[in-house]
């Protein structure tokens, strides 16, 4: 026997793009220097969807539409950053914290929240700084430059992790009190 088409919808993967969107598009409003959800899409995205795929396309999809909407508002140096190897570095990033937060599949607590939080950001600096001195003219290509771009980084990193903290609370936190409300979404992925 066939269900009806509205009694086999399930609303969480639309729920939870839905909430990764709104909080990639937040990019394009102003915001301390790299106080930006793009770690936490990227958790939140893996620990929820069911479908793997679903978790790692979802989070680059919306973060690519927010860059997209950064360059139209920004303009020529914007648009410059598709071409970079830095584009890809931060996407490959992403793409590694969401594989990453499927560590938390079923067992989403405040505190898994944080420690993966916590990961995640410093994964993110230490990639993209061993990239910025391995693949730039700016520092020495030894251990001194390599400790001297990472110490430079250091100012970003906190608005990354601060960042990361705000977005993971509200997309974690939000999507928990939705859970409260929806049986549809109690699923442990959905």
């Amino acid at each position: 026997m066939n269900r009806p088409l509205a009694s086999s919808f399930a609303p969480g993967p639309l729920i939870l793009g839905v909430m990764i969107l709104v909080a990639a598009l937040t990019r394009v409003v102003p915001h301390p220097w790299n106080f930006s959800p793009v770690e936490a899409v990227a958790l939140f995205g893996g620990a929820y969807f069911a479908s793997r795929s679903l978790a790692i396309i979802i989070p680059l999809a919306a973060m690519l539409l927010s860059d997209v909407l950064l360059a139209v508002i920004n303009g020529g140096a914007y648009w410059d950053y598709f071409a970079g190897a830095s584009f890809w570095l931060v996407y490959s990033c992403i793409a590694l914290s969401t594989v990453l937060a499927f560590g938390m599949r079923g067992k989403v607590n405040g505190a898994r929240v944080l420690g993966f939080s916590l990961a995640g950001s410093v994964l993110f600096f230490l990639i993209t700084n061993f990239a910025t001195w391995l693949g730039g003219s700016m520092y020495p290509q030894n251990a001194a430059g390599l400790m001297a771009a990472y110490a430079a980084g250091i100012p970003f990193f906190k608005g990354t992790l601060f960042g990361t903290l705000f977005y993971s609370a509200l997309l974690f936190g939000g999507f928990a009190l939705l859970r409260q409300k929806v049986p549809a979404l109690r699923a442990q992925t959905v």
